[in-house]
């Protein structure tokens, strides 16, 4: 039995790592303390409680993790310290030795965390509890918005695909997901609460229904029917799981916003067979084109991979020819990391460090190319923006349907408000567009 008394008046800080996912199972965490009467603490305030929920993608990430552990340990040197995540389910042991850390959490305790909290005591050493990925069937449900006006429904969990670069079905686990029924329920409720935009996450999202023999474009449909909510988004989806119906939907939907994220990896056939991705580029270029003839002005942002093992200059060179010639608006660029027990280990053709960043650089200046040249086509045009809440010092902004970036000098009273505007110029550093007139507002 848990004990609620123990947890009056305490205070907990959250850290965050990683992808949108996480962001979003660190907002439920932080509802199930507040529910349990923990408050998140204010700045300044020594927290009882630290959460940590870390990322394992990169070296780089778990390094950040351990360095926020110590700085969340030398500020809140009292404080009962939890990790969870990626890292924690990869490395719990490893974790749990870390100084000052109290409980280390494997990928599917994260909703259990209170019964391991127990009554806050500092342990003398660190536990950590976390089956073998392989046994993780278990779904934890994730419908939360943090401090964010929108929210971040989890749709799925886990990858049955092991790319050769990538730790994360050791980390999450095989493909798992609710009933949409569930999810359906959690979207209203959302609603109730006054939400207006859901972004829909997982790992691999189109894998959605291997759990429930359901599919993702029937939970797209269903989705869609839920009334309050005004705006979908659809997050990474992999390029052979975005079928033409999916696509066709989406042009005629009520709520499901003219923007995609579809991961590339690399544009070098050869190296996406070395990394045991599911399609080459024609597949890629042919998938954008479709998406581009069913919504010119849609947003498609897409991640590419440099430095991986046997991406030749030859190769990378191939491949910035082929992403300069496609007709989309981002690049999430990420250089690669070494993964413990990644096929990709096996791989000749290490890139160094320095090559990593020049291809990087480069990539990412392409990626401003094409994000301003999609900012510079709709400026002077009509849009709905959905208005956030700023973070502080900061202007009020928001999203078209078709995720360009706006800014304003209105009041707060625009905050979660649909608001019809016409866009006018970039802002100074080119980050967004600025609000040339209010037309109308919800």
């Amino acid at each position: 039995m848990i004990d609620y008394s123990v947890f009056q008046d305490k205070k907990a800080v959250y850290y965050t790592l990683g992808c949108k996912l996480n962001f979003s199972e660190t907002a439920s965490i932080e509802r199930i303390m507040q529910d349990a009467g923990i408050r998140t603490a204010r700045r300044g305030e020594q927290a009882d409680i630290c959460v940590v929920n870390s990322c394992a993608v990169t070296q780089e990430a778990e390094k950040k993790c351990r360095q926020a552990i110590h700085k969340l340990i030398r500020q809140h040197p009292s404080a009962f310290v939890v990790v969870t995540g990626c890292y924690a389910q990869l490395s719990p042991k490893k974790l749990a030795q870390e100084l000052g850390v109290d409980v280390v959490l494997g990928i599917d305790k994260k909703a259990d965390i209170l019964q391991y909290i127990g009554n806050l005591e500092k342990k003398t050493a660190g536990e950590w509890f976390a089956q073998p990925t392989k046994d993780v069937r278990r779904f934890v449900p994730s419908c939360s918005r943090g401090d964010r006006t929108r929210y971040f429904l989890k749709v799925q969990d886990g990858c049955d695909y092991f790319c050769t670069y990538c730790t994360i079905p050791f980390a999450r686990g095989r493909s798992r997901n609710p009933k949409i029924e569930e999810l359906v329920s959690q979207a209203r409720q959302a609603a109730e609460e006054g939400g207006k935009e859901i972004v829909i996450t997982g790992v691999n999202i189109g894998d959605f229904g291997k759990s429930t023999g359901e599919s993702f474009v029937s939970l797209v449909k269903a989705l869609d029917g839920v009334d309050g909510i005004a705006r979908y988004r659809i997050s990474s989806i992999e390029p052979n799981l975005i079928t033409d119906e999916i696509i066709d939907y989406m042009t005629k939907s009520r709520s499901f916003m003219p923007h995609l994220h579809i991961p590339l990896q690399a544009g070098s056939d050869t190296v996406l067979k070395l990394m045991h991705r599911r399609y080459d580029t024609a597949f890629f270029a042919q998938k954008i084109e479709t998406v581009r003839r069913a919504m010119p002005n849609a947003f498609i942002g897409v991640d590419v991979i440099v430095g991986t093992r046997g991406e030749t200059d030859e190769l990378f060179d191939q491949a910035l020819e082929f992403i300069r010639g496609l007709d989309i608006s981002q690049l999430h660029v990420f250089s690669y990391s070494e993964r413990p027990g990644t096929q990709a280990l096996k791989i000749d053709g290490a890139v160094s460090p320095a090559e990593k960043h020049r291809r990087s650089r480069l990539l990412i200046d392409l990626s401003e190319q094409k994000r301003i040249s999609f900012y510079e086509r709709h400026c002077g045009t009509e849009a709905v923006v959905l208005f956030e809440k700023p973070r502080p010092g900061m202007p009020i902004s928001g999203f078209t349907e078709n995720y360009i970036r706006v800014e304003t000098v209105g009041d707060k009273s625009l905050i979660n408000r649909l608001v019809k505007v016409r866009l006018g110029g970039f802002n100074e550093d080119k980050s967004a567009l600025l609000v040339d007139e209010i037309l109308d507002i919800e």
